[in-house]
């Protein structure tokens, strides 16, 4: 798993995304998206005339949502690069840190998400990677989805559900004051940025206020102020070329699905102020959200990059919806040969009662296994139903409970050394404080492992899946399009 960026992303290839073309107010807005379109669509061709479509990985398509990306970019003032720390270099791709440097003259941080989910070592890794590589890259640690203790790989941590979201939950978020520091030291004192850390503080206070036994009612009577945009195209002005307007901070959140763009707005608001869910592509416009008078938050829809990442990967890392695959079982094959499923989940082989002492354990058999234990039945033949069993682990991958990490190169001889770095011992310090503090409480917070509730759990996300995106196979190309409608319960 160990993955140089260079790999993924070819720098100075074709591999780039779409940049707005020039355009003024003499023009109208029917020649303003005229031009895009054409844009859009020379981008393509360049691709697709070097590259072939099974080259490829999976990316958008719809140009509506890469145009949210522009006006992201041209209404913030710092952008922050959500990626999943477990898959960071298939969620950084250069040419976007490049023009956001270069061209546009701002600001990028780089936000490793999700660090609950990967070894202390691995994280400080990967921070060093990304500074040898960027120089000027800040560089930020963030957790907004605790987890307890016992989400580790072990068969409880993988049955065992996520607990109910309180407030307090969302303001123990893990590195609000390291993105604080990071702005502070890239606004060099042009906007007043006190007030956030006041927030940080009294977020810090309550939690420890419900911990204790407090109500949760104070936190609510907090007022944020959003915006909601649902027409991008008529949102989509000139760029900003002041920085710090009227002294509001504006940071955009941008990254692939399922990094946790939404997650990390609500962690640094204290509460559930965005909607959230595992389905790639749940968000669809953007939208901002004053944290404080002075700075603006501003959460972007999830983009997939061209990149050369294989489909297993892509999958593994939530990019593609599980409920889409056709085929799962190599993509489980590929996460077994990394990962002893087997153990973890404490599998039964189906032909051991055959007299076989050590057999051998293939995807199928993997999958056909999950389906006996989960009692995963045909509906007709009530045959073990090994094609929802595959679904149901890769769900369980994306989600965390089954956790594959991507490493940096020359990691594995590198190891005992990362692990002996003073950073490690403070990212495992945080990480040991986080577990600690996500312990359910006695007002009814209860963490379940009900495989029956679980099992629900799963059909819900297929279903969520269903309704909100719709990915359609054209000539082999991947094209993303929003449902007009909600399909009836008939239709379904």
């Amino acid at each position: 798993m160990e993955m140089d960026i260079n790999y993924i992303y070819k720098p100075g290839s074709v591999l780039d995304f779409p940049k707005r073309p020039v355009w003024d107010y003499h023009m109208s807005k029917e020649q303003v998206l005229e031009r895009e379109e054409k844009s859009f669509q020379e981008y393509l061709n360049r691709i697709y005339c070097q590259y072939e479509p099974t080259q490829l990985s999976y990316f958008e398509h719809n140009l509506e949502t890469w145009r949210q990306l522009w006006r992201v970019m041209e209404m913030s003032d710092i952008l922050l690069l959500i990626t999943d720390v477990r898959y960071p270099v298939l969620h950084f791709p250069p040419a976007l840190y490049s023009f956001i440097r270069t061209d546009m003259k701002k600001s990028l941080i780089l936000v490793l998400n999700k660090i609950d989910l990967a070894p202390p070592a691995l994280v400080v890794a990967w921070k060093h990677y990304f500074h040898s590589i960027f120089p000027e890259l800040q560089i930020v640690c963030f957790t907004s989805f605790p987890r307890s203790k016992s989400g580790d790989q072990n068969p409880e941590g993988v049955f065992r559900k996520r607990q109910k979201r309180r407030p307090s939950h969302w303001a123990a978020a893990v590195g609000s004051t390291q993105l604080l520091k990071a702005c502070e030291t890239i606004v060099a004192g042009r906007v007043n940025l006190t007030c956030w850390q006041e927030k940080i503080d009294k977020d810090a206070a309550a939690s420890s206020h419900q911990d204790a036994g407090g109500s949760d009612e104070d936190n609510e009577d907090e007022t944020i102020s959003m915006e909601h945009f649902d027409d991008a195209s008529e949102e989509l002005g000139m760029p900003c070329q002041e920085l710090y307007k009227e002294g509001v901070l504006t940071l955009g959140c941008v990254g692939f699905p399922n990094v946790g763009k939404s997650s990390l707005v609500n962690g640094l608001v204290g509460r559930k102020v965005v909607s959230t869910s595992r389905t790639p592509g749940h968000t669809k416009y953007f939208q901002t959200y004053f944290l404080t008078p002075s700075v603006r938050l501003c959460d972007c829809p999830g983009l997939i990059f061209p990149s050369l990442v294989n489909r297993h990967l892509q999958i593994l890392a939530g990019i593609y919806p599980v409920s889409q695959i056709q085929e799962p079982y190599t993509t489980v094959g590929y996460l077994a040969e990394r990962i002893p499923i087997q153990k973890i989940l404490k599998l039964k082989h189906p032909k051991e009662n055959e007299g076989s002492a050590d057999p051998h354990w293939c995807a199928w058999d993997i999958c056909e296994a999950w389906a006996e234990k989960r009692g995963y039945k045909t509906a007709k033949a009530a045959r073990n139903d090994v094609y929802r069993a595959a679904n149901s682990l890769l769900r369980l991958a994306t989600d965390g409970r089954l956790c594959l990490c991507m490493q940096p190169p020359e990691y594995g001889k590198c190891k005992e050394d990362w692990e002996q770095d003073p950073e490690t011992a403070e990212i495992a310090a945080l990480q040991a404080a986080v577990k600690q503090d996500d312990q359910p409480s006695s007002e009814g917070d209860e963490i379940t492992s009900s495989e029956q509730e679980d099992e629900e759990d799963l059909d819900t996300d297929e279903e969520n899946e269903l309704i909100t995106s719709k990915e359609v196979f054209k000539g082999g190309k991947f094209q993303c399009r929003n449902m007009f409608s909600l399909l009836t319960e008939n239709d379904c």
